[in-house]
């Protein structure tokens, strides 16, 4: 059984909650994308507008065949994240769809009660923020900061908590869907103590959302004032990578004008070098904690527990054990060492 051929669709499965008993209905899709960005999508995503709601639907039957009481949004939009983050891929676009809810299911502490007023505390922080400028890409710049969290304050799954909703939130947009993101990620001040909360079990873990289960084009990450400690950091990141996304990871130091080679001084803080004033978080946690009403339907709990996984599920307990443990014996010898 498949949705409706205007693009609002409802879960299958008889005998569990249902899509539309939970979830407001979807409006009707209408592309918002510019002339430029749909010549973009064309071209890089492999999207042809005369085909997207055939494309759209095709997945649509997909999930409905294959994963009935996956608990789902089928509407149009929702959909539209997942082609275009696997270039209209069916098979690619319904595994991410699939893993991005076993992600959201396999992590409790993370997934539970997920909306801006739940971390408030961290984005007053300035843990994460989004630069208010796009940069030369039309992408928006994700801006973390490790050094503004206490962890006698909250746990670290708060500070993942935060930049989840920050990458749910902006993917709501057509030209981020198309553009994708920059991470800014500027390590000054982190210690040992802090750095040794990120082992290598929440490395890949988060890793493997940002990877596998979630739709979102990660097209560059800018690391500045990264301590010696960074390498022992990256020692433990870096064997989850995949080759490609490894090959966007740009290490500066102190060195702003390396940085400036890929983000323009035009639309950084000053405290980066930039000429766009003093680095405000407050605009963003407004519009997030304005939002609050995006995510009060949490989809990832219609399904039944007993609901079938992928057939390689990124964050189910069948963890690589013994790489994690491997790498947890290691990791206080390697931050010691580069520390």
């Amino acid at each position: 059984m498949s949705g409706n051929g205007d693009g609002t669709g409802t879960s299958p499965s008889e005998g569990s909650l249902s899509t539309a008993d939970v979830l407001p209905e979807q409006p009707k899709y209408v592309c918002t994308l510019s002339t430029e960005l749909i010549a973009k999508a064309r071209e890089e995503l492999q999207e042809k507008p005369e085909w997207r709601l055939r494309d759209v639907q095709a997945l649509r039957d997909m999930v409905c065949k294959d994963y009935p009481n996956l608990g789902t949004r089928l509407d149009d939009a929702f959909l539209l994240r997942f082609l275009r983050a696997r270039k209209f891929d069916y098979d690619r676009a319904l595994q991410l769809l699939v893993n991005y809810h076993c992600c959201r299911r396999s992590w409790p502490e993370v997934f539970t009660n997920l909306r801006p007023s739940a971390i408030k505390p961290v984005l007053e922080s300035g843990f994460v923020t989004v630069l208010p400028h796009l940069d030369s890409e039309g992408r928006h710049v994700v801006c973390i900061r490790p050094d503004r969290w206490t962890p006698s304050n909250y746990p670290i799954t708060e500070n993942i908590r935060a930049i989840y909703l920050t990458l749910e939130k902006l993917i709501q947009s057509e030209e981020t869907q198309v553009n994708g993101i920059v991470i800014l990620a500027d390590y000054k001040g982190v210690s040992l103590s802090k750095a040794s909360h990120f082992g290598p079990f929440i490395a890949k873990k988060v890793i493997g959302i940002l990877q596998d289960g979630f739709p979102i084009r990660i097209k560059a990450v800018n690391i500045i004032n990264e301590p010696r400690i960074f390498k022992g950091i990256f020692a433990i990141i870096k064997p989850f990578l995949k080759e490609k996304i490894a090959n966007r990871f740009f290490l500066h130091g102190s060195d702003m004008s390396s940085l400036h080679q890929n983000l323009p001084p035009s639309i950084l803080p000053e405290e980066y070098g930039g000429t766009a004033g003093n680095l405000d978080i407050s605009s963003w946690n407004d519009l997030l904690l304005a939002s609050e009403g995006d995510f009060l339907y949490d989809v990832s709990q219609l399904a039944p527990s007993n609901d079938p996984s992928p057939d390689a599920p990124l964050m189910s307990t069948e963890v690589d054990e013994k790489q994690c443990d491997d790498s947890l014996r290691s990791l206080k010898t390697q931050l010691y060492y580069c520390y």
